[in-house]
């Protein structure tokens, strides 16, 4: 007689928790974090048809890591939420709690009831009408719901990419200060040199506080790179042109590369020696040529 296999719950619970963590530690992972005018998101994506980062509602936004395909069906039906709820109550109660807790019953339900978990990690952020009002809610495979407080990374190497992001932020950051930020901490995740990233292979959008409805905007590359391009130092061994001197300046008693000692402007005539108002007698060679000029003087 064959006895029926057995798994306890706890071993069970563990190989669906080790799955899912390894599907998602091969994904590329996403930077979220506040600025002082709203809210960016970045990651490391050269598609321009599959996007990890999305809008749900008026000042709601999405981003994930993981399976696309299961994380695309949790954004659709969160858009399908969203306008339910609006339309059948007001546009105001659509908000990122009530949207992170309907999350969090679906993947806590996918994770228990079913063979095989969600691939997926999200994160939904709603800006509010101050910095102290803004909402970052993370939601891992298993439905915990983590509410973050400025900035958050998931995905790939994480808690590495997490300790580089927290030692540069701060709640005053600039755009263009925090996008620099989220692109150093997405380059260093690999290996011991850290990568640069070009604009054309980011993905980058931001929740505007200022913005009247929609606050989503997806930011193109050429603005992206505008952004990253502001406060790059100057390559060492190189002096910035508005440093220069004018043209034509040139010291007193300096002598110009490659000319000869004769094109050295002369110092001051001491006080001791022969000047213009005492006749000396000329050597030949040494008196005005036939143009009336002086050899080394200035033309």
């Amino acid at each position: 007689m064959n006895m029926p296999f057995y798994v306890s719950p706890e071993q069970l619970m563990k190989d669906r928790a080790d799955f899912a963590r390894k599907g998602i530690a091969r994904g590329r992972s996403v930077v979220v974090l506040a600025y002082d005018g709203g809210i960016a998101f970045a990651t490391e994506n050269p598609s321009r048809a599959l996007h990890k980062i999305s809008e749900i509602y008026d000042r709601i936004a999405f981003a994930a890591v993981g399976k696309y395909n299961e994380f695309e069906n949790l954004r659709v039906a969160g858009v399908r939420y969203a306008d339910m709820r609006g339309y059948s109550y007001d546009r105001s109660d659509v908000t990122a709690r009530g949207l992170a807790n309907a999350y969090a019953q679906t993947l806590g339900t996918v994770f228990i009831t079913e063979s095989k978990p969600l691939e997926v990690e999200i994160v939904v952020a709603e800006v509010g009408a101050e910095a102290a009002d803004d909402q970052i809610y993370r939601l891992t495979y298993d439905g915990t719901v983590a509410d973050e407080h400025g900035f958050v990374v998931m995905g790939g190497q994480a808690e590495q990419l997490g300790r580089r992001v927290k030692e540069g932020w701060r709640a005053d950051l600039s755009l263009g200060e925090a996008l620099r930020l989220a692109v150093a901490a997405l380059g260093s995740g690999e290996g011991s040199t850290p990568r640069t990233i070009e604009a054309a292979q980011l993905e980058v959008a931001v929740l505007e506080r200022d913005r009247p409805r929609r606050a989503f905007r997806r930011l193109n590359r050429q603005v992206l790179a505008d952004l990253l391009a502001e406060g790059a130092p100057t390559p060492s061994g190189e002096t910035p042109a508005d440093d220069l001197p004018p043209a034509g300046d040139v010291a007193v008693g300096a002598a110009t590369p490659g000319l000869g000692t004769a094109d050295t402007v002369p110092p001051e005539t001491p006080a001791d020696e022969p000047t213009e108002d005492s006749p000396t007698e000329e050597k030949p060679g040494e008196g005005p040529d036939a143009s009336g000029t002086t050899p080394g003087a200035d033309r």
